[in-house]
């Protein structure tokens, strides 16, 4: 499929979670298995490019990207979940949403200064989850080598730099 037939599938509500936010329902792809390996392909050949050695998802319609890709690929998966979550030693960030605030953990055993990172969510609107997980990275003392979203929210576009590091924005609204 491609990235505007994709984009032609997914559901605007309006008003949800919180009066003012136009939600992006994603389920559209997920159920028609074509929808969903085109954007895993698509995730993969990007991904590819970089060599990474991990994939991190945050919490929690990255999670069901993440782990098609990394079960492609043949890499790891690290799960970026929210606080008190995961069990051991964690890093965490506290960061603000669209429309809130929340904090992301990962386990301090998941990455060593050895791994090349790509940050795989949903969507960007605000940019707040993509760079609680790139801090994440940092405190592991891992290498961010890329960035890739299934849908970017061009109202926000100016919070969409993330400096050097390539960002993949398949479809945007």
């Amino acid at each position: 499929m491609t990235k505007e037939s994709l984009k032609k599938i997914i559901i605007n509500i309006p008003d949800f979670p919180i009066k003012g936010i136009q939600f992006k329902d994603i389920n559209p792809i997920l159920n028609n298995p074509e929808a969903f390996q085109s954007v895993i392909n698509i995730f993969a050949d990007f991904i590819k490019k970089y060599k990474a050695t991990a994939i991190l998802v945050p919490e929690a319609r990255g999670f069901v990207f993440g782990a098609a890709i990394a079960y492609k690929l043949g890499i790891k998966l690290i799960l970026a979940r929210k606080k008190g979550k995961l069990p051991g030693k964690t890093y965490n960030v506290s960061y603000d949403l669209e429309y809130g605030a929340t904090t992301l953990e990962i386990q301090q055993n998941v990455l060593s200064k050895k791994d090349t990172v790509i940050v795989i969510d949903d969507l960007i609107a605000t940019s707040g989850t993509i760079n609680a997980c790139l801090n994440l990275i940092k405190q592991s003392n891992a290498q961010t080598v890329a960035i890739a979203t299934l849908i970017s929210l061009s109202e926000f576009a100016d919070k969409h730099h993330f400096g050097n590091i390539p960002l993949l924005e398949i479809i945007q609204f």
